[in-house]
């Protein structure tokens, strides 16, 4: 099968295999894994931040930051498509009893006066704004990056207005070798910062939130509250931190093979996509010659695998285990299920 349904469907690669078997691990919640506090240690220094906590998973990274800034009946700022709203289980209402404010973005980016129209004035009879949520790259913008100029735009406003500002970079890895800009200057301009090493760079489990050490001291009270206090995890962080210092760079390869998967679908009928729309690794294309599902499911039969997003339109997303001859093979096969 070639999987492009997700990047999280990688599997370990030998040599991350063997870091997890070599582990060293400890009780993680009593702070006695060695290689959980390596892996935080290293991410905070790659982002610039204080400090970090790892978890597992990016749904709970971001709900924690959420829980972290706000209390019950707060308000955030948050794009329509965003996942820690669109993906998340209702996680802001259900955890951390907020509101989101939404706001409409062009492919998931917004912009400063986008902010500045949605703010709120204080007044007892409106909930209190306290957080702007940012997502970088946009899952369902279609793996959209932000220029560096509009975060620090968007960021400006909000600190204006007295907001805490959080990213969602659960593809920042991919944002940071696209735009040619190092993590560490992203992730400057926000107050915590979420980052995944199960999509991209292919790790099996774990994202982690970095922050301040105060913002984490309080992060790591709602971990445990939610759930996420892990024991021996030093397992699965070896994996991550393995990923992290190995698979950033070959990101680039991802991409370069999302272009030609997205140059190649635009030259079949019945599938429409605009190549330059593929800034990362993620290609969304509309089908017009019958059903999304109905080609998901043709392509399946050949050893294809892609997701639906609705009725008209398909997802797919390259990723660590698939190559350059595979693409080229997926084209062939998609040819075949659209004239068949």
């Amino acid at each position: 099968m070639i999987d492009l349904r997700s990047d999280t469907v990688t599997r370990p690669t030998p040599a991350m295999r063997r870091a997890m078997a070599e582990a060293e691990v400890g009780d993680d919640v009593l702070g006695d894994d060695p290689t959980v506090a390596a892996l935080e240690r290293r991410t905070a220094q790659i982002l610039g931040k204080e400090t970090a906590v790892y978890m597992p998973s990016g749904t709970m990274t971001n709900q924690v930051a959420v829980r972290t800034w706000t209390e019950p009946g707060d308000e955030i700022i948050i794009e329509a498509g965003a996942h820690t709203y669109f993906f998340e289980s209702g996680g802001p209402a259900a955890l951390s009893g907020v509101m989101c404010r939404l706001i409409q973005g062009e492919r998931g980016l917004f912009t400063a006066d986008q902010v500045r129209a949605v703010l709120r004035p204080a007044n007892e009879h409106f909930p209190r704004t306290r957080l702007v949520c940012v997502e970088n790259t946009h899952n369902r913008g279609g793996g959209t990056v932000w220029p560096i100029r509009q975060v620090a735009e968007v960021a400006a406003v909000a600190r204006e207005a007295g907001l805490r500002v959080h990213l969602d970079g659960a593809r920042l890895w991919n944002a940071s070798v696209a735009a040619g800009v190092p993590e560490k200057d992203y992730a400057a301009h926000f107050d915590s910062v979420s980052v995944c090493f199960s999509k991209g760079l292919g790790a099996p489990v774990g994202s982690a939130l970095a922050g301040t050490r105060e913002f984490i001291a309080r992060a790591r009270r709602f971990r445990k509250m939610f759930g996420g206090g892990m024991r021996q995890a030093g397992i699965i962080a070896a994996g991550a931190l393995y990923a992290l210092e190995h698979h950033r760079e070959r990101l680039a390869e991802d991409h370069a093979n999302a272009r030609r998967l997205a140059e190649g679908l635009a030259g079949l009928a019945g599938i429409e996509i605009d190549p330059a729309t593929v800034e990362t690794n993620i290609v969304v294309f509309l089908v017009t010659g019958m059903p999304a599902p109905r080609l998901i499911e043709r392509m399946g039969k050949v050893g294809v695998l892609m997701l639906a997003r609705d009725s008209t339109s398909i997802r797919a997303v390259t990723n660590l285990d698939v190559t350059r001859a595979q693409i080229e093979e997926t084209l062939e096969k998609v040819a075949a299920c659209v004239r068949a």
